[in-house]
Parts: C-alpha cells; sequence; structure tokens
C-alpha cells in the first residue's frame, strides 16, 4: 500500500492558522455585521410628517409616506379612545416593556425608539407621530441597513399595535 508522506510542520502551521481565522472569523462575524447596524438613524418628521419608505421593502409607515395602494409600506396606523395625553402614556408605556427597545426621542406629539434585532443586534428605527384631533397615532418603522428585513418591522408593528389595544382601559 501506498501511503502518503506525513505532512510538513510547515503545512501542520499553515492548517492551524488557517483554522484559527476560519473561527475567528465565525465568532467575530456577527459583531462586525451589528456594527454596521450602529449606522446614523435617518428618523425624524419631514414637513411636520413622517418621512416616506424608501423603495427597499424593509420599511412600513402609515402616514404619507406610504399611500394604501402600496402594500409593502403600507400600515394601518394606531387608533384610540380616550384622550391623546392617556393613549401617548399609554403608548410609552408600551415601547417601555417592549424587549430590545431604547426611547430615544419624546415630545409632546412625536416618538422615537431603537428596537435591536434578537441575534445580531442590529438596530431599527420605529417613531411615532400622535394626530390628536383624528384620534390616531401615525407609525413609521424601518431598518437602518440592509435591503430586505423579512417582514421584521410589519410583525413588530403588528405586535405594538395589539399590546397597544391590549392596554387600552376598558
Amino acid at each position: 500500500m501506498n501511503s502518503a508522506p506525513p505532512p510538513s510542520d510547515a503545512a501542520r502551521r499553515r492548517w492551524r492558522r488557517d483554522l484559527w481565522l476560519i473561527v475567528a472569523t465565525l465568532i467575530l462575524c456577527p459583531y462586525m455585521l451589528s456594527f454596521l447596524s450602529w449606522s446614523k438613524s435617518v428618523a425624524g418628521l419631514q414637513n411636520g410628517q413622517l418621512k416616506p419608505c424608501p423603495a427597499s421593502p424593509n420599511c412600513v409607515c402609515s402616514g404619507k409616506g406610504a399611500a394604501i395602494s402600496d402594500p409593502v409600506h403600507a400600515i394601518a396606523p394606531l387608533n384610540f379612545q380616550g384622550t391623546p395625553a392617556e393613549a401617548w402614556e399609554r403608548l410609552a408605556a408600551v415601547l417601555q416593556a417592549y424587549p430590545r427597545t431604547k426611547v430615544v426621542t419624546r415630545t409632546e406629539t412625536y416618538l422615537h425608539a431603537e428596537c435591536s434585532t434578537p441575534v445580531l443586534r442590529f438596530v431599527d428605527d420605529v417613531e411615532f407621530l400622535l394626530v390628536p384631533n383624528r384620534q390616531l397615532i401615525q407609525v413609521r418603522s424601518a431598518s437602518r441597513i440592509g435591503y430586505s428585513d423579512l417582514g421584521a418591522n410589519r410583525k413588530r408593528v403588528d405586535e405594538l399595535r395589539r399590546r397597544f389595544e391590549a392596554a387600552a382601559p376598558q
């Protein structure tokens, strides 16, 4: 039987170095990707309204940012009964209890929070605009990076809506 000669010391060192590079890459890759999500937020109002969604499908908006005829980006606003102040406090309490969420800006009619994803810690922006005379709260949720979010922003808004409605006084 012919057998291959044993690998040289140099070949073993190269193999160990390559293995360490692969392991280090697998360990550090999620952290490097999450570093990308530290990009600056583009949240904020534009002419007194929530900004429109970009062309990418990683954003949903209930305001003028997404027409009803745009099913990729359109989502219903939050409706409420009672006083606007009570609804605004209820929304703030819902966000306070929502996992991995931090309120960044809060005024009498505008609220901006940052939500991070569970595994890679990507940061998404979720914004709310109180429209007291119509008893509704406009909402916009958008990923900071990437093209598709696999429906994460829509799911987030739907879950926040469910919690907001569940916390309503009876």
